[in-house]
């Protein structure tokens, strides 16, 4: 099969899962290229990148300016130039008759130029449902062959609608084929928002337990307990509430070291909470790692905190893959009552749920693990398990061929059907 991937950003080190799923494409033989709005800065990149040769297979969207007179403009100097390569497609981008208001405002058209000189694609597969129109545009360019699938990830389907209004899927859910999310949570949501329960369906973020290494827990003959987080420094990560917890046991059990792996907007902010608390001997910030150096710094830890919370502007977390990843290798988590996660954290067997936005809370749980270090094999036992069953990305990589395959060999809406790729929710 030929598969688009269109993507907000490529290529991104926090974005392990996209790449999973187009390495995992091309080991079965199928053909991936990737669309994003914005290439990112290639000096530090998964080693996945460079090992598949990925950039080659990337190509940049051409922004649509807000701005109708520049867009105009912008879109009568884009046509003359690529006229000559391919009439028949800019023409058919510019049929308003046929095309209404997509035609008309020169979506279509910014989208037909990217798809000059191109093959024609079998699946097109949004990452995000923000990128949901601009493959609605893609599918409508190419008809009658490609089908549209799009997945819902997290501020997509949690902040971009509380910005934009519930409506906002709208002709999204009329020319869409299919449509996926991370978890029931958010299953759940695009069927409140008007997408249809037999076209949705759970497909998990998943990764390769391969590179994970497990590591039964025990605590260091120094006495020094090792926590980690990853995540970016945003305010839904909660992170400044996971400081405050550290630096409360800190008092009580002094041997505690704390690495905040990533960066963002907050991190001046976090770093002078660090210092209110006179916590910098112990806490550090150290910014972003690759996936190697990530897996090293796990290797050492004792304990993963990931205290996720809904942001002011509701944005929400999905079952997280750095969860994931440290449960993979054996890691007693803290995380939240937040968003997709109490699918994948089962509080008391794996590792402790506390309220969001609740730095006591945190501290308690910590405390509990810091004084019963022989919880931690067990509950990192049972973290690895569930991963290994639910989250594996060969068998998720499967499932995913499964479904473009069934969408091609069928218009039935009820042959599409969910047992693909459903899974029962965490208990």
């Amino acid at each position: 099969m030929r598969i688009a991937f269109i993507v907000c950003q490529f290529p991104l080190l926090s974005e392990t899962f996209i790449l999973n799923q187009i390495t995992g494409l091309i080991d079965r033989g199928h053909e991936v290229d990737i669309y994003a709005d914005h290439l990112e800065n290639t000096v530090k990149v998964h080693p996945d990148v460079e090992t598949y040769r990925l950039l080659e297979r990337t190509y940049q969207l051409i922004q649509v300016p807000d701005n109708l007179i520049w867009r105009v403009l912008k879109g009568i100097g884009l046509f003359v130039v690529n006229f000559c390569k391919s009439p028949r497609l800019l023409l058919k981008s510019l049929n308003i008759s046929q095309y209404g208001l997509q035609a008309a405002s020169l979506w279509l058209m910014y989208s037909a130029i990217s798809l000059i000189n191109k093959q024609p694609y079998d699946i097109i597969h949004c990452q995000f449902g923000t990128q949901g129109y601009r493959g609605m545009f893609f599918k409508n360019i190419l008809q009658p062959t490609p089908k549209l699938i799009v997945m819902f990830r997290g501020h997509d389907i949690s902040r971009y609608v509380q910005e934009q209004g519930d409506r906002v899927y709208d002709e999204i859910f009329k020319s869409g084929d299919f449509f996926l999310t991370n978890c029931e949570f958010f299953r759940q949501r695009v069927i409140q928002l008007g997408g249809n329960p037999e076209q949705t369906a759970v497909h998990r973020s998943g990764l390769d337990c391969r590179k994970f290494q497990f590591i039964p827990r025990q605590l260091s003959a120094d006495g020094i307990i090792h926590i980690t987080t990853t995540g970016r420094l945003v305010e839904k990560k909660g992170i400044e509430y996971a400081i405050r917890a550290v630096a409360q046991q800190a008092q009580v059990y002094p041997k505690l070291e704390y690495q905040i792996i990533g960066d963002g907007v907050l991190k001046g902010n976090l770093q002078t909470v660090i210092q209110q608390l006179n916590a910098e001997s112990f806490i550090k910030l150290v910014g972003w790692k690759t996936e190697q150096e990530i897996i090293e710094i796990l290797e050492q830890s004792h304990i993963f905190l990931a205290p996720s919370i809904t942001a002011q502007d509701g944005n929400q977390d999905a079952p997280i893959n750095v969860l994931k990843e440290a449960m993979a290798m054996g890691l007693p988590v803290i995380s939240t009552y937040h968003g997709g996660i109490p699918e994948l954290v089962e509080d008391g067997v794996s590792g402790f749920l506390v309220p969001e936005c609740d730095a006591e809370a945190l501290a308690e749980k910590l405390g509990y693990l810091i004084d019963h270090p022989e919880r931690w094999i067990e509950m990192g036992q049972a973290g690895r398990a569930y991963v290994e069953q639910h989250y594996d990305i060969h068998q998720l990589n499967d499932k995913l061929v499964q479904l473009y395959q069934r969408l091609l060999e069928t218009d039935d809406i009820a042959v599409r059907s969910q047992p693909v790729l459903m899974e029962p929710s965490h208990p």
